[in-house]
């Protein structure tokens, strides 16, 4: 039997859904047993914002509060973040070498 809801059950039911979502995010960054970085991740996607890279930045403690990691820890995070060496995605590394793969050198003369 296939149950029909009218908007208002469909839209209480949506409700429970984010706040179910909501707070297992919340478990996640609080969780002492994600790493530093996981929870601080965490936080950034929960929030909508970057871990800024000033470590005298303010935000500093909000984010030490919401997560429960201490704020030398964040420190060493953001740290980290600095000396970690940026890197390409790999999807584009695959595609600009299968393009230039693809395409053969055309002497002075010759027409595409």
């Amino acid at each position: 039997m296939h149950v029909i809801m009218d908007r208002a059950e469909r839209l209480a039911m949506e409700g429970l859904e984010r706040e179910r979502v909501r707070e297992q995010r919340y478990e996640e960054l609080r969780s002492e047993f994600n790493s530093t970085a996981v929870r601080v991740r965490a936080w950034e996607k929960l929030h909508g914002l970057r871990l800024p890279t000033s470590s005298l930045h303010p935000i500093l403690r909000v984010i030490s509060a919401s997560t429960g990691i201490p704020i030398a820890a964040i420190r060493d995070e953001q740290q980290s973040r600095r000396s970690a060496p940026a890197t390409q995605p790999v999807a584009d590394n695959i595609e600009t070498s299968a393009t230039q793969d693809a395409r053969p050198e055309l002497s002075p003369g010759e027409q595409a």
